[in-house]
């Protein structure tokens, strides 16, 4: 199968994209896997006309923005992020209305409609350093809040005004969990050290 996808790739001049979160068996066949940004600075650099992204919509929509002469697939087209909808352009022209001077900064994972209403694109690799240096006191993330909370603590200087989104995945993690575990894997250790003899 593997060789036949390979040989039909040849044959349309198509490259395949894949994101860490789908299936392992896609993952195999693909030419490049990454996060969305990775991605999407990849596609960029393809001489393919024609790519095909295994994974969410907004993915995909940030590839065509970047490359508008290519043909863009996705695998899924109802695969989607309920993060990328936690904001609107109602709300961002609100933010605009309230406050004089805002930037409007938009984290990667989001839809390309909400791109266009924003100043500036973050990753959650380089959102520090971006909104560090914008001139604007007022800073509105969207659409993640758990990220905009992380860079409010490390951006003291700046009123960074958090929207209400997350990611339902991400917001099951607590500490509770995380120490539990922990402990877990510490007492199976212990029992592992007590019960299991060494063979040579």
């Amino acid at each position: 199968m593997k060789d036949r996808i390979k040989k039909l790739q040849k044959e349309k001049d198509v490259a395949i994209l894949a994101h860490y979160y789908v299936d392992g068996e896609v993952q195999k066949i693909a030419d490049y896997v990454g996060d969305s940004f990775y991605l999407a600075k990849t596609a960029t650099k393809l001489k393919n006309k024609t790519i095909i992204m295994a994974g969410v919509y907004f993915m995909g929509e940030s590839i065509k923005i970047l490359n508008p002469e290519k043909i863009v697939h996705m695998v899924d087209v109802y695969a989607d992020c309920p993060m990328a909808h936690m904001i609107t352009i109602k709300k961002i022209k609100e933010m605009r209305e309230k406050y004089d001077d805002l930037a409007v900064v938009c984290y990667i994972n989001s839809t390309a409609e909400i791109k266009a209403y924003c100043d500036v694109c973050i990753t959650s690799s380089n959102a520090v350093k971006i909104v560090s240096k914008l001139k604007e006191k007022n800073i509105f993330i969207v659409p993640d809040g758990n990220l905009a909370s992380y860079i409010a603590k490390q951006v003291k200087n700046k009123n960074i005004i958090l929207n209400e989104g997350y990611c339902c995945v991400h917001n099951l993690v607590h500490l509770e969990n995380v120490i539990k575990l922990k402990m877990n894997i510490l007492m199976l250790r212990f029992w592992l050290t007590q019960n299991v003899k060494r063979k040579f």
